[in-house]
């Protein structure tokens, strides 16, 4: 059956399969329009304003807010929440479908003005969401969307109000106030290309009970999302020319090298004349003649397929077929929501939340990196009779040597990250007294993550298997025989079986909070009741993660090789436990607002306010942030507002206490990219400093024998991540001052329009942070003038280390630090125009949203007293969730939507805009700056019918034009599929309807 016929079929029935188990129940029942609405309080009237402690009796705020409703994330077309959220220009990409690479996780996280994931504070309904991460990050993917009923999104700090972590900003997400009768919400959609299939199906019930004084809701959803892996998509298919290949290649060592003579009469059989360099890789054809892996010299196999290209006249992989772009994901929720009036002032609630979530992440084949090189005696077997010639012309004649390759026999390594959170709440609110109430509650949660690497190849057994005399036959049927891409791939499942193991690894994180709150009126200026809002809590948080054996030193390849550092597990950085660590914090908070006038002339509104926060953290000790802000509106249509914040962001348990923790260092390729700038084909090798950057790679471990052919035979390095109890806190001060002006006409074409400007201006001290590994190699070898000397004791050379063999980088670190200065600053607006236009119904109108964002300045200080990096509308082409500087920091960014609707049916476009970028390298290595990123731009179309208000079927066309994926020069797979639409044009169709 045709793959797409077969694909369409798939997304019908997912929906009518859920209609079908649905369709039993006769009526629609009644909810709120939460797009609309916030909760209010059981006293009624006052409504809890996101981004404030205090009541008011309107939803004025003094922090620029960006509201997304329901039908804003119905009308996105997305299955998951972040990819709705990461259209609106406030957000940066963080973490989504398409950054779980290397068993990483997937998580769906947020990334306000682009200052990290962990310096932005994620809620649901004004409390704390559970952790996933060791950094302190929310995978939003535990939220089901079902019982969502909106999301306010502070774009400034709000530490003061919040606690630490609010720095950038807040995201609140709002549950249903209420619900009566069942609620059925589905999607699913599907490409054009017939796969990147995904489904959201959710069942929520609302109900009273004890004659409306108790309120209830529950709800289940089921997500899921199918794979899309490199070989799928045209633009891949040369992507990531890694050197490590099916084949198998003898590395050579400088020490150690052949005799070019021999290497001469070998290769004058194949009817090749002239010298061959004897340090330059040799790869086995399949019938067992060699080959020079750099020129293609006497290459036998394909040229463009089977998995192999010849680029820039070197055979190469491109690792960009094999990788698992958009990750699968499968998620079950449940929720559950209630209250009950104990009397008329005293109301007791709970809500309890429990997310099993599983996302697989994929990698392609398994390579021959991490942490050292693999050998082999001359004792092997298998070893051509070609290859042993050469291996005999060596000094060492009887010396292992070394091979490299990728285990094109053994299944793609893939990780399942299953993560399993449940959270627990209770908590009472009510009057004290006349203009005084009173809200206390505590919640755990607990987040357990089992991941569970496949296909991971064990070196220990490699080695084993390639030192055995019968070359491993009499340890697994036929032995193993890496000389060749045909033999390479002939192992067996005994073999497989063999060499590889499901290496599993636990990580356990809690969070206990307990908070109280009390509200009130202390007096009346004349312009209204002054108010108050104390607060006190206590938070703690605990850590534990048990990584399988293999990945932890000293392991059984250890014992076989002591030399080696690193883990058994090929092509993955060592990583080591942490026992149980928590950190707690105390806090005491109060806010004020001072109506000063009101209803005067010239002054509607005029207030101020002011809000003090402490926080006794036990590892850093106290804090302090306080936040002082007004508002005043001339006129019933114009209101200006504006605050000034001192924001503290303490330390996190991953940044304070995480060991040296093995992960991927994206260095890419040179010339095109930075890559090591050892690298005979680096800028740094090539340009006007060339001698003395390689005085500093000699000096750093490049055998002296091998410096003038020197290459780094992939994409990617080592990384080692660790923590620092010496951290001390950041400290922010964040700045915003705009306006909002609604239409003061009553009525026509410009009666109902809305336009908010706002100015952002955040700087962070002391911020904590790795520094980025390309940053490291960069400054290491003068690329951006931070080591004229070209010194291998400057700060940033000591971070690398080499194999004193090979020269290749074994790892960078890149330990948490308190490095310099962020700062960003620039402008949002939002523009709203509604105009009636009754053309196909009385109903009728056209509907304008527009939110733009204007970037003045991105800034970063790697280090204190260093000249600060000017990061402003550059693509850094990839980068970790919690990374400065982000993946990129477009000058303008846009979300425009324009639409007709009626009561029963609307149609509209929407229209994503980001403005060109420089690369990375226009930083790192500016005198050899990449070619940029043109600006980007999707077009979506969207429609939907609704009978009354008991159903309501959409769909929608996302990526309506079937844009290109733009090329990012410094990305190691040629693009940034997390913030770029790799899947093409797709389809959705959802359906709503309740009884």
């Amino acid at each position: 059956m045709n793959r797409n016929v077969f694909s369409a079929m798939r997304l019908g029935g997912s929906l009518a399969a859920l209609a079908f188990a649905t369709s039993a129940v006769p009526a629609f029942g009644q909810e709120a329009d939460a797009a609309d609405e916030q909760e209010t309080n059981n006293a009624g009237g006052v409504i809890v304003v996101t981004g404030s402690l205090i009541q008011r009796p309107n939803n004025t705020s003094v922090s620029p807010i960006i509201t997304v409703g329901q039908e804003d994330i119905r009308e996105a077309g997305t299955a998951t929440l972040q990819d709705a959220l990461n259209q609106v220009p406030s957000f940066t990409v963080g973490g989504n479908a398409a950054t779980g690479g290397q068993g990483t996780g997937g998580r769906a996280s947020i990334n306000l003005h682009g200052l990290g994931t962990n310096r932005n504070l994620v809620l649901l309904d004004g409390r704390r969401l559970p952790v996933s991460d060791i950094a302190g990050n929310v995978d939003i993917n535990i939220l089901p969307e079902v019982i969502i009923g909106g999301v306010d999104v502070i774009t400034g700090g709000a530490s003061a109000i919040y606690g630490s972590d609010a720095m950038s900003g807040v995201v609140n997400f709002k549950t249903l106030p209420q619900l009566d009768g069942f609620r059925v919400d589905a999607l699913s959609s599907i490409s054009e290309r017939g796969d990147a299939f995904k489904f959201n199906g959710a069942l929520a019930f609302g109900t009273d009970f004890a004659e409306n004084r108790g309120h209830l809701i529950t709800a289940f959803s089921y997500s899921k999302q199918d794979p899309v892996d490199g070989s799928r998509r045209e633009f891949f298919h040369d992507k990531t020319p890694s050197s490590f290949i099916g084949t198998g290649t003898f590395v050579p060592s400088a020490t150690n090298a052949p005799s070019a003579a021999v290497l001469q009469t070998v290769f004058s059989q194949y009817g090749i004349t002239g010298t061959r360099n004897p340090l330059l890789n040799l790869g086995f054809n399949n019938d067992q003649t060699l080959f020079v892996q750099t020129g293609a010299v006497n290459y036998r196999g394909p040229t463009d397929g089977n998995g192999y290209m010849v680029i820039g006249g070197n055979v190469r992989m491109p690792v960009g077929q094999q990788i698992q772009f958009h990750n699968a994901l499968e998620r079950k929720t449940a929720f559950v929501k209630g209250d009950y009036d104990l009397t008329s002032s005293l109301n007791l609630y709970g809500q309890f939340m429990y997310v099993d979530l599983t996302v697989n992440t994929e990698s392609g084949g398994s390579l021959t990196q991490f942490p050292a090189l693999t050998t082999i005696p001359v004792t092997n077997p298998f070893i051509p009779a070609d290859l042993r010639t050469v291996l005999a012309s060596r000094p060492q004649a009887t010396a292992p040597f070394t091979w490299n390759g990728r285990y094109v026999g053994v299944p793609d390594k893939n990780w399942d990250e299953n993560y399993r959170v449940a959270q627990y709440l209770a908590g009472l609110r009510g009057d004290i007294t006349d203009g005084w109430s009173f809200d206390v509650f505590a919640s755990y949660d607990e987040s357990q993550h089992n991941q569970t690497m496949h296909n991971a190849v064990l070196k220990s057994q490699v080695y084993r298997l390639l030192n055995a005399p019968d070359g491993g036959a009499s340890l697994c049927a036929g032995g193993f025989n890496p000389f060749g891409d045909a033999n390479a791939r002939s192992l067996s499942d005994a073999c497989v079986s063999f060499i590889t193991k499901n290496a599993r690894s636990v990580e356990d994180l809690s969070q206990t909070q307990v908070q109280g709150q009390i509200n009130g009126e202390i007096f009346d200026l004349g312009a209204g009741p002054v108010q108050v809002a104390l607060l006190a809590a206590y938070r703690k948080n605990t850590y534990e993660f048990s990584p399988d054996s293999d990945l932890v030193s000293p392991n059984a390849f250890n014992l076989i090789v002591p030399s080696n550092p690193g883990g058994n597990i090929e092509g993955v950085v060592n990583t080591l436990p942490v026992p149980p660590v928590a950190i707690n914090v105390k806090e005491l908070a109060a806010q004020i607002d001072i109506p000063l006038l009101a209803n005067v002339p010239f002054a509607e509104e005029l207030a101020v306010g002011g809000a003090a926060r402490i926080s006794d953290y036990s590892v850093t000790g106290s804090v302090t942030s306080y936040e002082l802000d007004a508002r005043w509106r001339p006129v019933e249509a114009l209101l200006f507002r504006g605050s000034y914040q001192r924001a503290v962001r303490a330390p996190n348990i991953g940044e304070l206490f995480s060991p040296p923790q093995g992960a991927q260092l994206v260095i890419g390729t040179p010339p095109g990219a930075l890559g090591d700038p050892c690298d005979v084909r680096s800028t740094a090798r090539t340009g006007a400093n060339g001698a003395q950057v390689a005085a500093l790679c000699v000096a750093q471990g490049v055998p002296a024998a091998a410096i003038s052919s020197y290459q780094f035979p992939t994409t990617a390095t080592g990384q080692v991540i660790s923590g620092s109890t010496a951290l001390s806190p950041e400290r922010a001060n964040t700045f915003n001052f705009g306006f909002v002006l609604d239409s003061p006409i009553s009525s026509g074409v410009f009666s109902d329009i809305s336009l908010s400007v706002d100015y952002f201006n955040i700087t962070i001290n002391d911020v904590i942070s790795t520094v980025p590994g390309l940053t490291v190699l960069s400054s290491c070898f003068n690329l951006d003038g931070s080591n004229p000397t070209y010194s291998n004791s400057n700060d940033f050379c000591t971070l690398i280390t080499r194999d004193t063999l090979s020269g290749q980088i074994l790892n960078v670190a890149t330990p948490y630090q308190n490095l310099g200065r962020l700062k960003t600053d620039g402008i949002e607006a939002q523009l709203s125009w509604n105009i009636p236009l009754g053309l196909l119904d009385e109903s009728g109108s056209i509907d304008l949203n527009s939110a733009i964002g204007w970037l003045n300045n991105y800034e970063i200080q790697q280090l204190p007293g260093v000249p600060p990096v000017d990061y402003t509308g550059v693509s850094v082409g990839g980068a970790g969730t919690s990374s400065v500087p982000p993946r990129a920091t477009p000058v303008w960014k846009a979300l425009t939507t324009v639409a007709y609707r009626t009561d029963t049916f609307g149609i509209g476009l929407r229209w994503r805009y980001q403005s060109k970028l420089k690369d990375v390298s226009s930083v790192l290595t500016p005198a050899n700056a990449q070619v940029g990123v043109p600006s980007y731009q999707l077009f979506d179309l969207f429609g939907s019918v609704r009978i009354e208000d008991e159903f309501e079927l959409r769909a929608g066309i996302n990526n309506l034009f079937d844009k290109e994926l733009p090329f990012v020069a410094s990305s190691q797979n040629g693009t940034d599929t997390a913030l770029y639409d790799a899947i093409g044009r797709s389809f959705y169709v959802g359906v709503r309807f309740g009884f």
